[in-house]
């Protein structure tokens, strides 16, 4: 093997074209490999910041659905007691008008009562004037009369 002016030509242009990719083609070719590489980490952080923020998310809507039920449950237990109250009240108004329409009806049966003893006040006193006429008629025996009087009285 020669070595002959082709072969130094072909290293000299060989050289040459290693310079000029050195000087003017590998720089941007790497720098546009360093800012893609860049933007994959970048990606693959943010997709790991927002997997994070998706967890906590998470765990903040599980926190709020907690309160909500919680919240719900208070809601519905003092909905709960103010009907029991509610119940109550009426329950107890139930008994006082009860109570009311009792005493009115006691106090008319005691004042039918009343006339009713009047009545028969006036009929045993009809009776008795009757009775004392009929005594009077017969005879006058004051002692007779009085006790028929008390007897009468006794029964009144």
């Amino acid at each position: 093997m020669s070595i002959n002016a082709t072969l130094i030509a072909q290293i000299i242009v060989f050289g040459i074209l290693v310079w000029f990719t050195m000087k003017f083609i590998w720089p941007p070719l790497a720098k546009a490999m360093d800012e893609r590489a860049q933007r994959i980490a970048e990606g693959l952080s943010a997709a790991e910041r927002a997997k994070a923020e998706l967890k906590d998310a998470d765990a903040r809507a599980a926190e709020e659905i907690r309160k909500a039920r919680a919240q719900a449950a208070e809601i519905i237990d003092k909905a709960q007691a103010q009907a029991n109250q509610i119940l109550d009240k009426a329950k107890a108004d139930a008994l006082l008008e009860a109570a009311r329409q009792k005493a009115a009806a006691q106090a008319e049966i005691e004042g039918m009562i009343g006339k009713a003893r009047e009545a028969l006040r006036g009929q045993v006193a009809a009776l008795a004037v009757q009775g004392a006429a009929k005594i009077i008629e017969r005879e006058i025996d004051a002692e007779a009369h009085k006790a028929l009087l008390e007897r009468l009285m006794a029964e009144i």
